[in-house]
């Protein structure tokens, strides 16, 4: 009888214990926790703070006792795995509750530790008013903080996924929220001039937003309030207000009543290091394409291991529930025999902001840049939907792509409608290996209250393809301000528009009327021709280009020109 023990609950472990006992119903299963909670939807915990998720019983998925009924798995929470003897293939366990030991035998180990929310050694950081946010008992703290200090002023440090959720929680309670972000823009998936719109979104909630901002100190103070009881008698000490003052990296202080930290998270591989396993150069625990470790008999999934980046082939780490899921899957069909492979991360993933939702995957500019890839890009903004039929939201569309061979690099999407479903077409698309060429042929569905006869995903196909074929010749908003002398703007966008923005120096001709006043352009200088998102651009572009003109359209318009920095 095959004997498996499973280090760890949540996403990858849990689905490995349930995977492996559908595969055999005679395995010994045994996992490991060492916390009061096993199978919890951990991304779910910031909408639970929020309130948004009534019910703090819908965010445990299982319990031990759920488990052992439908799995024949027997879940011991609150203990903690302490070392593994790979030799004799025991490891030791110890109780959390009276810190005893004892050792379990193994024929294979699954190691799913998850990773740590990171908090940096700043001055001041430890104490009762501030918290990180990985699981309930963390949830729970920061639930009671708020009830108990009265807060009315919350900061957050980190500007990913948990921040921004937290960020958007906070202000759900009507709670005061200040949002520091190191580098210079919110969410690290898209890139600068996508995340603009996030900026927006945040700063029109009323979010007090500071990016190119660290925390450097923090000072906690205990604030007594002295209440008078039923007999007239001083109670000292009767309410307790905690309160921070932070001092910024611009020197600047910030005082505030709450502070959660969410500046990342690193992969759990203490317990790997010790028993002698390969870790990866970026820290993770090395596994090859079967989830297994240095160690044939252990393997290893989640948020602690490094997995292959399905654009590059290099390793990565990427913190996501998706990808966990499946490693535990795979990993429990290897251990009975089988050769699933792992093939690759696109590291598709999706955040709401207030109404705004932004959503990404495969590889941005950034990381196409730092890996040498060359590429090109275009962006859409049209509508999620028929534009006459009520409802339509704008979405902000980047693709990114090889551009001799169309191959997908990646995609970035931002708007308040329809944004998941053209991330996911994405996200098949590229994992199909499907090119640009190809993309223009995908046959959506569409009536008006879904989607449009060309499709967001069609219409950024067919600017990808002409810059391909050479009917298009691009600028992007990040060349405009460096134009020379030989360089001409114009604007072809309608009068009304210009009070709205535009760009120095432009001369104004409608699109409409440009056939009429190409006269007056000059035929020695490259035209750079923008409108408001690219369409009508493009349309001028072909007028003068076939009149014997330079020219070049700003792909993405005025729009991305402008959010690229908001």
């Amino acid at each position: 009888m095959k004997k498996i023990l499973i280090i760890g609950g949540v996403a990858g472990g849990a689905s490995a214990a349930a995977r492996a006992r559908r595969l055999s119903e005679t395995a010994e299963i045994i996992m490991f926790e060492r916390g009061e909670y096993v199978s919890f939807a951990n991304c779910g915990l910031p909408y639970h703070i929020s309130g948004e998720i009534a019910q703090r019983s819908a965010l445990v998925l299982q319990t031990p006792e759920s488990f052992k009924a439908r799995f024949n798995v027997e879940v011991r929470v609150k203990h903690e795995v302490v070392a593994i003897d790979r030799a004799a293939k025991l490891v030791t366990v110890r109780r959390l509750l009276d810190g005893s030991e004892y050792q379990e035998s193994y024929d294979t180990l699954l190691l799913s530790p998850g990773a740590a929310p990171i908090v940096p050694p700043i001055p001041g950081v430890d104490n009762p008013l501030t918290h990180s946010l990985r699981n309930i008992p963390d949830m729970d703290r920061i639930l009671q903080t708020i009830q108990m200090n009265n807060v009315e002023h919350a900061t957050v440090v980190g500007g990913g996924f948990i921040g921004l959720e937290m960020m958007e929680s906070l202000h759900h309670l009507g709670i005061k929220t200040t949002l520091l972000e190191l580098a210079d823009q919110v969410m690290t998936p898209v890139d600068r001039e996508m995340a603009g719109f996030a900026h927006q979104a945040i700063r029109d909630q009323g979010v007090d937003l500071r990016l190119g901002t660290a925390l450097s100190e923090v000072s906690y103070q205990v604030q007594t309030h002295v209440a008078s009881d039923a007999a007239g008698e001083d109670t000292a000490h009767q309410h307790i207000k905690g309160h921070l003052s932070l001092t910024l990296s611009n020197g600047e202080l910030l005082e505030t009543d709450l502070l959660i930290m969410a500046i990342g998270v690193r992969p759990e591989t203490q317990l790997a290091r010790d028993a002698g396993l390969a870790i990866g150069e970026l820290g993770g625990i090395k596994v090859n394409a079967m989830m297994q470790t240095s160690d044939p008999a252990i393997y290893a999934v989640g948020d602690a291991v490094e997995e292959q980046d399905f654009v590059t082939g290099q390793a990565c780490l990427v913190p996501l529930a998706g990808p966990a899921n499946r490693q535990g899957r795979m990993a429990a069909d290897n251990m009975f025999g089988r050769e699933e492979r792992y093939q690759g991360t696109q590291g598709t993933a999706i955040c709401k902001v207030f109404d705004l939702a932004v959503g990404a995957t495969g590889k941005n500019e950034k990381q196409l840049k730092q890996a040498g890839i060359a590429f090109e890009k275009v962006y859409v903004h049209t509508a999620s939907h028929a534009s006459y039929y009520p409802g339509a939201e704008v979405v902000s569309f980047k693709l990114l792509f090889d551009p001799v061979k169309g191959t997908i690099f990646g995609a970035q999407a931002v708007g308040k409608d329809g944004i998941d479903k053209r991330i996911d077409v994405m996200a098949v698309a590229q994992r199909a290996g499907m090119t640009v060429e190809q993309l223009q042929h995908l046959e959506l569905s569409y009536a008006p209250p879904y989607g449009s006869a060309k499709d967001v995903i069609n219409q950024a196909a067919f600017v990808a393809s002409n810059i391909i074929k050479g009917d298009a010749t691009p600028i992007h908003f990040d060349q405009i301000d460096n134009l020379s002398e030989d360089q001409l703007l114009l604007d072809v966008r309608n009068p009304g528009e210009l009070q709205n923005g535009g760009l120095e120096g432009a001369v104004n001709i409608p699109v409409d009327e440009l056939r009429d006043r190409m006269h007056e352009l000059p035929k020695d200088k490259e035209i750079i021709i923008f409108c408001q998102v690219g369409l009508r651009g493009n349309v001028a572009y072909r007028q003068l280009v076939n009149n014997g003109y330079r020219a070049r359209n700003l792909i993405g318009g005025y729009r991305t020109y402008k959010f690229a920095s908001v």
